[in-house]
């Protein structure tokens, strides 16, 4: 679920899918016009595209008013499973994705386990550093990576639908944060049907990288990465968190390479000069 401001971010995501796992297809709840414009011009093999404007319920244009546009779409994170089941009713399984996930290799593992736990919902801890622990706020689980069975998962799922629909905002409020620190209450209120990752070192991201070994990492999570303009033409990366030099270079520079390419490929636009972008790009 993403707007035209992620579009380089969802490419990678896909670039990583198509090298690591061919029997994929990667859904995309366009959030803004311009991004289903992009994507649907491009016209890649493995990606379906739903424009939110043609799913949006009453209840969620109701709350629409109200939330500014973070908020509304971490409101959307319940409903995307929904609408993905909707479009296809052959779909056995439904795994949400943030955006600006990348698979370092075949995320086959992770559908290994959970098909393994007989549970209908898989979902993943942040499993943060010390130094960086923000359970308390952000919650012990992350909206990064959720797998839905259909039919035996929507009793979680609706119950999250419920709860977003109600509260979903970029506040701490009453043990509430967004769509995400709803996630604790899973595994206590729906035992039977969710499972929680034990592979704690498949999914990486900047406030674990110091407690993993990168050669250990299926998926990372690129949280903070932002591509900015200024007159160095930089890239702003996992603000507020240290990060390996091996993560930098095993992960981080791999990455930077996938968006110089897609860059090339006129795949995304960047308003900076070319000048700046090859610049931006040297060390990768």
């Amino acid at each position: 679920v993403f707007d035209s401001n992620f579009l380089p971010q969802g490419l990678c995501l896909y670039k990583s899918l198509e090298r690591q796992e061919s029997d994929f297809v990667l859904w995309i709840i366009c959030v803004d016009d311009l991004c289903w414009e992009k994507l649907n011009a491009i016209k890649l093999d493995k990606i379906k595209l739903i424009k939110l404007s043609d799913v949006e319920t009453k209840s969620l244009l109701d709350v629409k008013k109200n939330r500014n546009k973070v908020e509304y779409i971490w409101t959307l994170s319940p409903f995307a499973p929904k609408f993905v089941f909707e479009q296809d009713p052959e779909i056995t399984r439904v795994t949400y994705l943030d955006a600006d996930m990348y698979f370092m290799k075949s995320p086959k593992l992770l559908f290994n386990e959970f098909e393994k736990s007989g549970k209908a919902v898989m979902i993943t801890p942040h499993n943060y550093a010390p130094q960086y622990d923000q359970s308390s706020k952000s919650g012990k689980y992350c909206v990064q990576f959720i797998i839905f069975k259909r039919n035996e998962s929507e009793n979680v799922r609706k119950w999250w639908e419920t709860k977003c629909l109600e509260w979903c905002y970029q506040r701490v409020e009453e043990n509430k944060f967004g769509d995400q620190k709803y996630l604790d209450q899973f595994p206590l209120k729906f035992k039977k049907y969710v499972h929680i990752l034990e592979k704690k070192e498949y999914i990486q991201a900047p406030w674990n990288a110091r407690i993993f070994e990168s050669k250990d990492c299926l998926a990372y999570h690129f949280h903070g990465l932002r591509l900015i303009e200024n007159k160095l033409g930089l890239i702003l990366f996992s603000k507020g968190y240290k990060i390996p030099q091996g993560t930098l270079k095993k992960i981080y520079q791999i990455y930077f390479c996938e968006l110089r390419k897609l860059y090339q490929k006129g795949l995304y636009e960047w308003k900076g000069q070319t000048k700046e972008i090859n610049k931006l790009f040297a060390w990768s």
